[in-house]
């Protein structure tokens, strides 16, 4: 059974910094891609961030690039999004999800992927 389990959000006041975690399981990073999404209250859910172990390739949304960074630790079987110089509308729920890793390309979309976490708060104050 694969579970995605989101852990590290919090309140925090603009400027500032949070990493939010990942931890998979029943599943491995060499057949699955790691994304991050965020779904803010009244708007849809957007990509953030993907990470391919087997393309070694990482990708960004334009608003959040130079500011999140994703990685991964295998030996944890855990993806981290670090998120500096964090702004109000960064303010959503954030999720993280697995697809298939052979796309060959970035995937930023809802639909690429098959399992979800839970979802972690992110409240950015002004």
């Amino acid at each position: 059974e694969v579970q995605l389990v989101e852990s590290g959000g919090g309140l925090v006041q603009a400027g500032g910094s949070l990493r939010l975690s990942c931890a998979a399981s029943g599943l491995t990073f060499d057949e699955y891609a790691i994304g991050w999404f965020r779904q803010a209250p009244g708007k849809v859910r957007e990509g953030v961030s993907w990470f391919s172990k087997s393309a070694d390739s990482t990708a960004y949304a334009e608003s959040v690039k130079g500011r999140f960074t994703i990685s991964a630790d295998n030996s944890k079987n855990t993806v981290y999004l670090q998120m500096n110089n964090l702004k109000p509308e960064d303010t959503a729920v954030y999720y993280c999800a697995a697809g298939p890793s052979g796309m060959g390309y970035p995937m930023l979309r809802v639909y690429e992927y098959d399992y979800w976490g839970q979802g972690t708060q992110v409240t950015v104050s002004s």
